[in-house]
């Protein structure tokens, strides 16, 4: 150590969560022997958000800023999420959907300093140890992916550590939770990604990826070390592929705190939309023919809380299932088809429902809008244009106000684009999408916003929820009751011409009621201490973390 130091210099200027950079005091700068370590002039938090929101705006693409905003989160968490908290809507699509798909494609190369924990395949023996080398003993909540489905670009193998620590950034952000208490996680089980493999600066375990018997193997050693080490932690799983997807949530649902956010926070925050649009159409969901263009993980989770919530307002199981109608690439799913999972076969229709349409194959997505009285129709497809003139013109023909929602991401990959069912409906439809988009355009009044079903209006007011109330488990209840509190918050409720979803600017407003319904649910479920909603919104506030020096 040199003479004079305190040996406290260097650490806390690089300590992301102690640091404060030029807005250490005098005091402060003597008390850690940062004297001369840093210029004279004392900033304020609100002075360096304005100089970092300047350095973001001169860089010329937004792959530079989301790089930057990244480095900047590694200096200095505190600034990083003071400075996202200044411009939400602006900086959401910089950290997360949809520049993060550029960031976890170019991973490797712009790689610069670890974040989280990444378990590869070939140290499986010793994956307790590696949870234990984490940054921080006490975690409230894990994001693990394994990199195979990421967004709507595919395999990324190692380069899928993005999304978690995106995701993580918005528990923080609009949750509240402290962010020494996330880990991001990458289950690296391989790549099938060609390009991957034959780049020399790929960081991952260059390796084909490994069969699923080994696989679910592995997955069980990694839940079991989490039991082990972090018992409590709520764990969620994101951007696995389908066939993966829902064994996995299948399997440990009931064993920890756990959900699938591709899965269930999909289902939630399109539940939440359409509690808003169906009341704008003066009907109720269990009213409504529902199709779903889409048959993978996302797709079916999104049909299956549709139907819960339908028997929550009175229909039966069976009459419920009878309204929901899912198409996949090959056409309708029936009863007949021998290709369907479980959860898939859940929802396949007998072909006596069809018989009569006269067809000689299975009915696609036209046929059926032509053959049946759709009041919504969903894409979670990955199809670019699915959702044509002549289909949205048929569905319109037959309802007043026809709910629209092509839901796939990227903006790439989306069914249809809002201001062409805008423009077929003449005004008249209801539209969310999963990707943004800009505005539709009126002739006389305001432009109207278009809502984005991101999921970030769903889980970080769940991990706030389970932290808060202590919850031991996430159920299907608490997510829906995550839905009716967000379409309860829909602008369009007090204004038809709205958006049927909250602005990103209250976002974090919105989260704190999500949040308590959430607790609330989890206490009548019996998966949380009994607790007033008092103590619940005390709790919830009292969680939440401040980015504030």
């Amino acid at each position: 150590m040199a003479a004079g130091g305190t040996g406290d210099e260097g650490v806390i200027l690089d300590d992301p969560m102690r640091t404060k950079g030029t807005a250490f005091t005098a005091e402060e700068r003597t008390e850690h022997g940062l004297r001369g370590l840093l210029p004279y002039a004392v900033t304020t938090l609100d002075e360096q958000v304005r100089r970092c929101w300047g350095e973001v705006t001169r860089q010329s693409t937004d792959l530079q800023r989301y790089v930057y905003l990244r480095s900047l989160q590694d200096r200095n968490e505190h600034l990083f999420y003071s400075v996202l908290a200044a411009d939400v809507p602006t900086a959401l699509p910089l950290v997360y959907t949809p520049t993060v798909a550029e960031g976890c494609k170019r991973f490797s190369e712009l790689w610069r300093r670890p974040r989280g924990l990444y378990l590869a395949w070939p140290d499986r023996h010793d994956l307790r140890e590696m949870l234990r080398n984490r940054p921080h003993a006490d975690v409230d909540v894990i994001v693990v992916t394994d990199g195979q489905r990421i967004l709507g670009i595919g395999d990324q193998g190692v380069g899928g550590m993005g999304i978690p620590v995106g995701k993580l950034s918005l528990y923080t952000l609009i949750g509240g939770i402290d962010p020494a208490r996330t880990l991001p996680i990458l289950l690296d089980v391989g790549t099938d990604n060609a390009d991957l493999l034959d780049d020399p600066f790929y960081l991952g375990w260059r390796h084909r990826r490994i069969d699923d018997d080994d696989y679910f193997t592995f997955v069980e050693d990694f839940v079991a070390a989490v039991e082990a080490e972090l018992p409590d932690v709520l764990l969620q799983w994101e951007d696995f592929a389908t066939p993966h997807a829902a064994p996995i949530l299948a399997r440990y649902r009931d064993r920890l705190l756990t959900f699938n956010d591709d899965i269930q926070g999909t289902a939630a925050v399109a539940l939440g939309a359409l509690q808003g649009a169906t009341e704008v159409a003066g009907s109720r969901l269990a009213d409504q023919q529902v199709v779903m263009l889409g048959a993978g993980s996302a797709g079916i989770g999104v049909m299956e809380m549709v139907r819960q919530e339908m028997v929550d307002q009175g229909l039966s199981a069976d009459d419920a299932r009878a309204r929901c109608w899912v198409v996949d690439v090959r056409g309708l799913l029936t009863t007949d088809r021998d290709d369907l999972s479980d959860d898939q076969q859940a929802f396949a229709h007998d072909p006596a429902d069809v018989a009569d349409w006269g067809l000689d194959g299975l009915p696609g997505l036209a046929d059926v809008v032509e053959h049946v009285t759709v009041g919504v129709l969903l894409g979670l497809s990955t199809a670019q244009g699915a959702f044509t003139e002549d289909i949205v013109r048929t569905m319109a023909a037959k309802v007043d106000r026809p709910i629209v929602f092509p839901l796939s991401n990227p903006t790439s990959n989306a069914e249809a684009r809002p201001a062409d069912v805008d423009a077929w409906t003449d005004g008249r439809a209801l539209i969310a999408t999963g990707s943004p988009f800009p505005p539709l355009a009126r002739e006389h009044g305001d432009d109207v916003p278009v809502a984005q079903c991101n999921n970030v209006y769903i889980f970080p007011a769940v991990g706030l929820a389970v932290t808060a109330a202590r919850a031991t488990r996430v159920t299907d209840a608490m997510m829906r009751a995550a839905a009716r509190a967000l379409g309860n918050a829909s602008p369009a409720l007090k204004d038809p011409t709205a958006p049927l979803l909250p602005a990103w600017a209250d976002v974090r407003d919105v989260a704190d009621d999500i949040a308590l319904a959430v607790a609330r649910q989890a206490v009548a479920d019996g998966v949380a201490p009994q607790a007033s909603d008092d103590e619940l919104r005390a709790a919830v506030r009292a969680t939440r973390w401040d980015p504030a020096y």
